[in-house]
């Protein structure tokens, strides 16, 4: 009876955790954020070669209990001998197809530029993981989370906002950044303006359009009022000369993940800070 008492404990956690991937790499930053929220103890084998750089994550402080890849090129992947790999479209091709031949599972997530593409990464993910419990207890907890937002801007007018981009591109509609606007009591004028995506800054247009604020993606170490100083349009603008400036970090900004919220709470505090008084 104790022998068959033994065997039962040692064969009892691994027929539990049948068809649940145990090695689980993640190769991008916002694959990363949902992985370390979703996964259960020991599944995470390592995540992206970002993940501790704040210029690009928003979790570093948890991507440091984890091992990490050095360059997230498919040997990288392969060495930590994954059974299931988290990637983005916007991953290398090559690197998926390497991937594949190798026999991994590999999990593409294709849409992240919404709320509700966030819910739905989360779900697919942690469906894989054998985590659709946790998937749903995470979804339920950021919706009212961001109820409580909604509730505390109900009624506030939206400050007219332009995304400061230091490449030659703006964000207009169907971006991240559109997507924290319509979350963080602002309007988009890149969007309203026709812009779709991440376009083309139009240089002498954007001097006449009606910005209150510009929102600028800022890292550690970085003088933001400099930098704006000797960027164009952006200097001449009156937003800038009148010290309309909110500093968003960058990691924040782009987020694609759950740390989307942040950027909703931090965008509407400095838009609204009577509504949080």
């Amino acid at each position: 009876m104790r022998r068959l008492l033994l065997v039962l404990l040692l064969v009892l956690p691994v027929l539990l955790g049948a068809g649940s991937p145990q090695r689980v790499v993640s190769q991008t930053v916002g694959t990363d954020d949902l992985l370390i929220a979703l996964a259960g103890p020991g599944q995470i084998a390592a995540l992206s070669h970002l993940a501790r750089d704040v210029r690009y994550s928003p979790a570093v402080k948890e991507g440091r209990r984890f091992p990490s890849l050095r360059t997230g090129e498919a040997e990288d992947i392969l060495s930590f001998r994954p059974d299931l790999v988290l990637v983005a479209s916007y991953t290398q091709p090559e690197t998926v197809a390497l991937l594949r031949r190798a026999k991994v599972e590999v999990l593409l997530v294709d849409h992240f530029d919404s709320l509700e593409d966030l819910y739905g990464n989360a779900r697919r993910i942690g469906q894989a993981l054998g985590r659709q419990d946790r998937a749903e207890q995470l979804i339920r907890d950021w919706r009212a989370r961001v109820q409580a937002l909604a509730d505390r801007l109900r009624g506030r007018k939206p400050v007219r906002v332009l995304a400061v981009g230091f490449y030659p591109f703006t964000a207009g509609s169907g971006t991240t950044f559109q997507d924290i606007c319509d979350h963080a009591g602002a309007l988009n004028v890149a969007a309203e303006q026709g812009l779709k995506g991440h376009a083309p800054t139009p240089n002498e247009k954007i001097l006449g359009w009606p910005v209150d604020v510009l929102v600028a993606p800022w890292e550690p170490g970085m003088n933001l009022q400099a930098r704006l100083r000797d960027l164009a349009p952006y200097k001449f603008m009156p937003a800038f000369r009148q010290g309309h400036v909110v500093a968003l970090p960058g990691a924040l900004m782009a987020s694609t993940s759950q740390a989307r919220l942040d950027a909703y709470e931090w965008l509407a505090r400095a838009l609204h800070p009577e509504a949080f008084k």
